[in-house]
């Protein structure tokens, strides 16, 4: 399959755990010291934004709605993420988080697209069917499809394993940065 030349009319959403950051196995980074850049996630985003027009983090966090952390210790692991990429050289545009407990028809959690066309109502020019999902779940692919954008599969997580995907990131040590090197020539 032949990618699309991506370039700025683009736009990129990215899930968290298992994509930006080390994912914590039955558990939630509930602090910022907790959250740990994977391998080359840092420098990947920083090459991401010279492509894609806009980058959004999609992310559920039902470690909120459990009681386990509250929407303001959630903010401070999202704004020192913010931070250590503007520290080296990267951006997100913005941040949404899907919070509730449980997944239900009327929720933000992915994949339902709730996220993604909120992020659509903040910058119009979004089109989804020039948007890529990348991301580590089978409710990330599912996410990306239900809106017609191309899909990114992280492979990392046993269970996803059969997960569609429009690409797969299957190297020895998939990640966003093993992506980017094959998606983006400078």
């Amino acid at each position: 399959m032949r990618l699309p030349d991506f370039d700025t009319s683009w736009t990129l959403f990215l899930d968290r755990d298992g994509v930006i950051n080390r994912r914590l196995p039955g558990q939630y980074v509930t602090r910022p010291d907790e959250f740990d850049f994977l391998p080359g996630s840092l420098n990947a985003i920083n090459r991401l934004n010279k492509v894609f027009g806009k980058i959004f983090v999609v992310t559920n966090q039902k470690g909120v709605g459990k009681g386990l952390m509250t929407q303001n210790d959630l903010d401070d692991v999202h704004e020192q993420m913010l931070s250590d990429l503007n520290k080296a050289g990267g951006k997100i545009d913005a941040v949404f988080a899907a919070t509730a407990a449980k997944l239900t028809p009327q929720s933000d959690h992915k994949p339902n697209p709730l996220m993604a066309l909120k992020a659509q109502q903040s910058f119009p020019e979004i089109d989804f069917k020039k948007s890529v999902m990348v991301g580590d779940s089978i409710s990330d692919m599912e996410f990306g499809f239900g809106l017609g954008m191309w899909t990114v599969l992280v492979e990392g997580k046993e269970e996803e394993k059969e997960a569609a995907a429009t690409i797969r990131v299957n190297q020895r040590t998939p990640s966003l940065a093993v992506w980017t090197d094959l998606t983006i020539k400078e």
